[in-house]
């Protein structure tokens, strides 16, 4: 594992190159997502220390131990991290070594009660944005997802210049507006792309040919669902989405889709779109 470095001109968690300085950023999470976003953020330019649960995920970018490690000096902390127990479990292991000053921005899907929970924990000086993103692992690699924002604005300010490296940026609002606008958006993603599979079993049912039907949903107002339910290249483990379903609360649709998804435990580790397959055998 190589181990932390920093640049020569180096202080309060800020790197000076020529006429330019720039916050240090730690990085935890190398999930499905995390690594192709820390990937770009190094390619950028950007100083950078990784974390990982499994050293062996940092593939030669500088990398620490451990959480606190990481972030010690650090100017921004970036997490990115599987759920919500992930990221308080991770976060009481570096927040009491953040700078004074250092930003934390979250980019996990973990839902608004975990951010205010969140920020119930920072330590003083120290400011937290939500940014959970929309997209799977091809943009996250090419800088084309959607990030949800929330937070006060000047931290917002502040996080913009590294969060444009990932994608498009929406202001959402105040704190915990991002992680909210994420679980209204994903919720209706993921439970449409279940409506998506029983519609076609339906089809099936009743003779109608899968191009024909898929044809005309997708002619239709679900045209970005049926899209997402063919998808190839998208990587959005079924586990994950039910699991952002229940962020969504108990609504009977949202609860329904998430039934759904659980009875279906052979596809729990593969993309959201093989729900649609299994919909239909079953």
């Amino acid at each position: 594992m190589e181990s932390l470095t920093t640049a020569d001109n180096t202080t309060a968690g800020k790197t000076t190159t020529g006429d330019t300085t720039t916050d240090r950023i730690a990085f935890l999470g190398l999930g499905r997502m995390g690594l192709p976003m820390a990937r770009r953020l190094a390619a950028a330019g950007l100083p950078l220390t990784v974390w990982n649960r499994t050293p062996d995920r940092a593939e030669g970018l500088p990398s620490a131990a451990s959480p606190a490690e990481a972030v010690e000096g650090a100017g921004v902390v970036i997490t990115m991290l599987a759920d919500p127990a992930a990221v308080q479990d991770v976060a009481g292991r570096f927040l009491a070594h953040l700078a004074p000053g250092a930003l934390w921005i979250d980019m996990s899907s973990v839902g608004p009660h975990t951010v205010a929970a969140l920020r119930g924990r920072l330590p003083d000086g120290v400011a937290l944005v939500d940014a959970p993103v929309l997209g799977s692992v091809g943009p996250a690699a090419t800088g084309d997802l959607v990030v949800y924002a929330g937070g006060e604005a000047a931290d917002v300010d502040r996080a913009l210049p590294v969060l444009e490296h990932l994608g498009r940026v929406v202001r959402c609002g105040g704190p915990g507006s991002g992680a909210a606008l994420k679980v209204v958006v994903i919720g209706a993603v993921v439970a449409g792309v279940t409506v998506v599979g029983e519609a076609l079993a339906v089809a099936d049912a009743l003779g109608v040919p899968e191009e024909l039907a898929l044809g005309a949903l997708g002619g239709g107002p679900l045209a970005g669902v049926v899209a997402r339910a063919r998808s190839v290249e998208a990587d959005f483990p079924v586990h994950l989405a039910a699991k952002d379903l229940a962020l969504a609360g108990g609504g009977p649709v949202l609860t329904a889709a998430r039934e759904v998804l659980l009875a279906h435990p052979d596809v729990a580790d593969e993309d959201l779109s093989r729900v649609v397959a299994a919909i239909r055998k079953g």
